[in-house]
């Protein structure tokens, strides 16, 4: 039953995320790997906290790179990894964060932008995002050869 439930609905990317999380947090590596974590997120929230003094949102990209075709790194964790890479400091300090399309590239990918907010601060957050998607009509279009109607 636990390997069932362990593996029905995650796809290999989430399953090999789970493995490296569980090891990282199995006995002996604690202390090698989650308090390091621990100093490194609180590091990451104090910036988060400079910056907010500064600014009400924070407006990034949402990967180092767009859209990739469905498929085309799945024999490449690495790069799956890489593609998350901009989303996973809001995650660590906790903060709110939204992630919406705001263009295509030249081969009609789409291309995500991300609003991050302060600690709380999800109304703002999302004042701005609807704000974005009702002046502009990236919501409306897809990629070529899209399959979504």
């Amino acid at each position: 039953m636990t390997s069932s439930s362990r593996s029905q609905g995650f796809g290999s990317e989430v399953q090999r995320r789970i493995l490296i999380g569980t090891y990282a947090l199995s006995a002996g590596y604690v202390d090698a790997y989650y308090k390091k974590a621990q100093q490194v997120r609180s590091l990451i929230r104090e910036d988060f906290k400079n910056a907010f003094e500064k600014v009400d949102i924070l407006l990034t990209p949402t990967s180092p790179s767009t859209a990739f075709k469905a498929g085309s790194h799945a024999d490449n964790p690495l790069d799956m990894y890489l593609s998350d890479l901009l989303t996973i400091p809001a995650n660590l300090a906790g903060l709110p964060a939204i992630s919406l399309p705001c263009g295509f590239d030249k081969s009609g990918l789409p291309i995500g932008l991300q609003f991050i907010g302060n600690i709380l601060d999800e109304t703002r957050l999302l004042q701005l995002a609807y704000q974005f998607e009702q002046s502009s009509d990236f919501m409306k279009k897809r990629p070529k050869g899209a399959l979504i109607p």
